[in-house]
Formats: structure tokens, sequence, C-alpha cells
């Protein structure tokens, strides 16, 4: 029988809470209704800014940390990621299914990708899944860390087994 194992790791939602903050920090009660709609606007540019680069940061940090894991082999082909599905929080979620091919129980460690309709990368999760025995399979949950709608896909970029 498959082992449940549910661990995330993520970053980059921090520097979208601090765009965030610093896009709506420079409207103030003082301002014109023009001034006004003008910093709004602005603020909006820096947010979207802020999450493409939250979600550049956050591909950058998994990739080195997939690039840090000593004695791991890459085992793309030995992961599933399901359909993606958004829970009641506006989180993108994806069960991923990993196959140890080896013979002794390994750990995995899988990089999730979530994209929109349009294949833009909108987050990315790295979901581990510890001490999978030797022929079997297990399952964990990619969570991930921004608000998402629409239509989303999810993938695997990256699997290690260490």
């Amino acid at each position: 029988m498959a082992a449940r194992h549910r661990t995330r790791w993520a970053t980059g939602g921090a520097a979208l809470v601090l765009a965030l903050a610093a896009a709506l920090a420079g409207c103030s009660g003082d301002d014109s209704p023009a001034d006004t709609a003008s910093k709004a606007e602005s603020a909006v540019g820096s947010l979207a800014s802020g999450a493409s680069e939250a979600v550049e940061s956050a591909t950058a940090e998994a990739e080195r940390r997939l690039d840090d894991i000593q004695d791991g082999i890459d085992v793309k082909d030995d992961v599933e990621v399901g359909p993606p599905t958004v829970g009641s929080d506006g989180r993108a979620r994806a069960e991923v299914t990993v196959d140890n091919t080896a013979d002794a129980a390994r750990s995995f460690a899988v990089q999730v990708n979530f994209t929109d309709a349009g294949n833009k990368l909108i987050d990315t999760v790295i979901v581990t899944v510890s001490n999978v025995q030797a022929g079997h399979s297990a399952t964990a949950t990619a969570r991930g860390t921004h608000d998402v709608s629409g239509e989303i896909r999810a993938e695997a970029a990256r699997a290690v087994r260490y």
C-alpha cells in the first residue's frame, strides 16, 4: 500500500506581500482623486511585477535546493502529477505520485510548476516524499503559495531521488 506524505516547501510569498505593501504605502488621504488613481495604477503594475519577480525568485530557489541534494538522481520519468484543483483558500493543489524503482528505500524532491491557460508560470513549489520503499509508490500533495484563478495546469519540472 502506498504511503501518504504531505510536505511542501516553497518561497516567494514574502516578496509578493512586500511588493503590495510598498505599492500601497504611497497612497495617502491628502492626494487628489487623479493622484490616487495614478498611484493605484502604479500599485497594480508594481504588484504584477512583484508577483512575477516572486515566482522567478521561488523558481531559482527551488532549482538551487534541488541542485544541493547530494547523490541525487534525476527521476522525472518516475513522477506523475495529477490534475490541479483550486482550494477554498484560492491556492492550487495537485497530487504527486512517485515510483521508487531503486532497490532500497529512497526519498524524492519534486518541483511542481503551476501555469495558467497561456502556459505562463504562476507558482512553483517543491514537495518531498520521504522513505518510499523499494518497488513501491507514494503520494503527496503539492500546494501552491499564491492565489490563482481560471484554468490551471500542473507539471513536474524536476524530480530528484536521493
